[in-house]
């Protein structure tokens, strides 16, 4: 009689409802796919520092999900531990080899889906996934994008640093001519740039990039985002090269570095020096174009010899 008048009981009826859906959700979760669909393969970007930056839906999407491929899995159950996702890891990084992308693909294959996570940020960005994110695209998979936290929009926005047009560098090959060939390019922009860089080479790349740019390109150097020990210091490549070769700015942690665009100054300076010297025949044909065009021969002198760098009482002299 109990357990008949617990079935005809509304209050009852609706736990066995809930527990019905806690079920298929339990199963959905293990594994079970309905036949002939394939997975979703979402990237999902995780807090760079502060956990509380973690966005609502990539937690609700890495609790729905069946898989939750990480690139260290101890760093990422910290998260996990925080709002309360029970959903299971596997390890996925630089070193995992191709059996496991194989496997991952194979889970995608089933008909479950799959989250991607780094250690912190967006995955592909600088961190691992981009083959098995390829690989899925090429077989016509569903690759959905969840947003968040970015090193390199907090970097821009932190550095004070008006950045319209920016490029991002990663990291920086560690020498020889590729690292010469990528600081040459990256001085010669006329975006702004952001690199990364590990801490015990902050002095080597802060003084190479004073070295490319002249030193007076102004530099913002982003320690520790959203973290605890947040600290961005600011000043020219020069100033900032020569302050951490002295010791003078603490290299711990994650570091995010912000050099200026090209001023319009640097820019015009560059293209003087690029272009061939002018011959002092030459120079004294300009002037004498410009004084026939009205200008004194004092003031064509001048400019002639402030935009050619040669000598003005030369250009005074008839050829």
């Amino acid at each position: 009689m109990k357990g008949r008048a617990a079935l005809t009981d509304p209050a009852a009826r609706h736990d066995q409802a809930a527990r019905h859906d806690q079920a298929a959700r339990h199963d959905q979760a293990a594994g079970a796919a309905e036949p002939g669909k394939r997975g979703s393969l979402y990237v999902v970007a995780t807090p760079i520092g502060n956990l509380g930056d973690v966005t609502f839906r990539a937690v609700e999407v890495l609790k729905a999900v069946s898989l939750v491929a990480a690139e260290d899995t101890r760093l990422t159950r910290r998260l996990f531990s925080r709002y309360e996702i029970g959903t299971h890891l596997v390890s996925y990084h630089a070193q995992s080899g191709k059996a496991r992308e194989l496997e991952l693909l194979e889970h995608l294959r089933s008909g479950r889906d799959l989250a991607l996570v780094t250690d912190a940020g967006t995955p592909l960005v600088s961190d691992p996934g981009a083959e098995l994110t390829s690989a899925w695209a090429e077989e016509g998979g569903n690759v959905v994008p969840i947003p968040g936290a970015s090193a390199v929009l907090a970097a821009l926005v932190a550095s004070g640093l008006a950045a319209a047009h920016w490029s991002f560098e990663g990291f920086l090959p560690r020498s020889g001519k590729e690292r010469r060939s990528r600081l040459a390019r990256i001085a010669g922009d006329e975006r702004a740039c952001v690199v990364y860089e590990a801490p015990t080479r902050v002095p080597e790349t802060l003084a190479d990039l004073a070295a490319a740019t002249g030193g007076l390109r102004r530099v913002a150097i982003c320690r520790e985002l959203t973290k605890m020990h947040e600290e961005v210091v600011r000043g020219t490549a020069g100033e900032m090269a020569r302050a951490a070769a002295a010791g003078e700015i603490m290299l711990r942690g994650e570091f995010v570095l912000v050099l200026e665009a090209l001023t319009a100054a640097e820019a015009a300076a560059r293209e003087l020096a690029a272009e061939p010297p002018m011959s002092m025949k030459d120079g004294r044909t300009e002037v004498a174009l410009l004084i026939t065009g009205g200008m004194k021969r004092s003031d064509a002198v001048r400019q002639v010899a402030a935009a050619s760098g040669l000598d003005r009482r030369e250009l005074y002299r008839p050829d």
